[in-house]
């Protein structure tokens, strides 16, 4: 547990912000809320007495600066991520202090490794892109699968989720994706990214039981196919989601998520099972849970702590995957996750 250190959150008044500083107040942290809307953090800190609020712009890295004064760390949950990821990072290594981000949007991910990789390694810097559930647990998966082989030919994240009610954020990042792609969609083959013109294949895929056979759109390409291809040798990362999530999740009148329980998670439930091949060889992990976005705050809290205690194998910009003993992280979220490597 932590010993009273301040974590910066920026975006803590988001749906997946409000889970993050719950969490890291479970852990021992003392969360600092940071953000662009200075009526958003008032409301929020009326909701958490004690809390301390910082308002912040993207525009103005003089606010940036004093959001993170004195703060151990900070973790990113504002999107658009194409617009808040380098602004904070600059600030976090001006600051000298980790930065980690729950972003699912595929191009800002790949931003981060292309332009802050060599800066942040110089600077002997911890910055980890898609500490969440589409980006890292995917990735962490994959890496336990992975065991001793040192690489494979393809990769297979298929995410079985019951729903998915997208909250404001996530409509927002898929908006600016879709931008940038210019209606193309993107995948992982041939060892790089690939825009396309095509449709997606409809396809079926076996999930464990008791889910079962399920109908999914292939390619429904996730923050994954950044993650796992950046430190494990595989050319191929494919990635699906169930037809039911994938038509909420695009849908304008899908509603928001709503609360379930005591700890405001929803009622989703979700199955993620992964797939790593190689030769005539196969080796699978599987996790399963409740509430995608409820759930990345263990995943993320999981991250700083680590991180803080020195519970790291590299430093730069890196993947869940890399710069965590993947098999012992995902142990510790036993809480909170199911998981089974069959590897």
């Amino acid at each position: 547990m932590a010993s009273g250190q301040t974590v910066a959150v920026y975006g803590a008044y988001g749906h997946t912000g409000r889970f993050v500083v719950a969490e890291l107040r479970e852990r021992g942290f003392v969360p600092i809320a940071s953000g662009r809307d200075a009526e958003k953090l008032k409301a929020l800190a009326a909701s958490d007495p004690g809390l301390e609020i910082r308002q912040a712009s993207v525009d103005d890295p003089g606010s940036l600066d004093a959001a993170l004064a004195g703060a151990a760390a900070v973790i990113n949950c504002a999107g658009p991520f194409a617009t808040t990821t380098a602004p904070v990072i600059e600030a976090a290594l001006r600051a000298g202090v980790p930065y980690v981000d729950v972003a699912a949007e595929i191009e800002a991910n790949a931003d981060t490794f292309t332009h802050f990789a060599d800066r942040a390694r110089a600077a002997g810097a911890v910055v980890v892109p898609a500490m969440a559930f589409y980006g890292g647990l995917g990735d962490l998966l994959a890496t336990a699968a992975m065991g001793d082989w040192s690489s494979a030919d393809e990769a297979h994240i298929a995410y079985g989720l019951n729903s998915w009610h997208p909250t404001a954020g996530t409509r927002a990042s898929g908006a600016v994706s879709r931008q940038r792609r210019d209606g193309r969609r993107v995948v992982y083959a041939n060892g790089r990214l690939e825009y396309r013109h095509d449709d997606p294949p409809a396809l079926e895929w076996t999930f464990p039981g008791p889910m079962g056979p399920r109908a999914v759109i292939g390619e429904f390409t996730m923050a994954d196919v950044v993650t796992v291809p950046s430190h494990l040798s595989i050319p191929d990362v494919r990635t699906y989601m169930t037809v039911e999530a994938a038509r909420d999740v695009v849908a304008p009148d899908t509603p928001a998520p709503a609360p379930a329980d005591e700890r405001g998670r929803s009622a989703q439930t979700f199955l993620v099972d992964v797939v790593v091949r190689s030769g005539g060889g196969e080796r699978r992990a599987v996790a399963s849970g409740r509430d995608i976005y409820a759930v990345t705050a263990p995943l993320v809290a999981e991250a700083v702590d680590r991180v803080l205690t020195g519970r790291t194998r590299t430093v730069g910009v890196a993947s869940a995957g890399e710069m965590f003993d993947a098999s012992d992280f995902l142990r510790a979220l036993s809480p909170h996750i199911t998981v089974e490597v069959l590897a």
